[in-house]
């Protein structure tokens, strides 16, 4: 198992993020030693959807207004409808992300997560995946756009759905602890 425990983690989420999306990776990274902030535009929880309906409340470590990426090694963006289209508006979520991609560090994105990262520039010429319905933005993007469970291209960890899960969490936390990834790079 990957050992994550000088680690530090930010979780960039919205409201309208799929529940498993953000418990699954974030109990990964737990378990493997990990510190993990929820970070959100959000002051103090979160609204998860499971089954197109709404479902949990997850509670906000940091208001975004507060975090740098500076204080982390790695972002995971986790998906849902909602979550990323009220983040890909957000000027202070997009320098948030593009901040982690400045510096090199390890993003990890699933679903519909990867909206954001179109908005905030950073795929032209990277491998990618995601869920299917944004596969012609990403392409529109500059992305080179794969149907597999997990891709990764220099840090970036890109999967499809909750199916991948498993594949996503493990890749998820190899590339957190390899740490700095010079393609990664914006």
């Amino acid at each position: 198992m990957t050992n994550l425990s000088n680690r530090k983690i930010a979780i960039l989420t919205e409201n309208g993020f799929e529940e498993t999306e953000l418990t699954s990776p974030r109990k990964a990274l737990q378990e493997a030693g990990a510190t993990v902030d929820v970070i959100s535009p959000q002051k103090d929880k979160v609204m998860a959807m499971k089954d197109h309906q709404w479902s949990i409340e997850i509670a906000v470590d940091k208001h975004i207004s507060e975090a740098s990426a500076d204080e982390y090694d790695g972002l995971m963006l986790p998906g849902g409808v909602f979550n990323p289209d009220q983040l890909r508006m957000n000027e202070e979520a997009l320098s948030f992300i593009k901040a982690f991609f400045d510096a090199g560090k390890p993003v990890a994105a699933i679903c519909h997560g990867p909206q954001s990262l179109i908005s905030a520039d950073v795929v032209r010429g990277r491998e990618m995946t995601s869920y299917p319905s944004i596969q012609i933005d990403l392409a529109n993007a500059g992305a080179l756009w794969v149907d597999r469970a997990v891709v990764v291209d220099q840090g970036l960890v890109t999967s499809r759905n909750p199916g991948d899960l498993p594949a996503f969490n493990k890749k998820m936390c190899e590339e957190f602890a390899e740490g700095v990834h010079e393609g990664q790079h914006s």
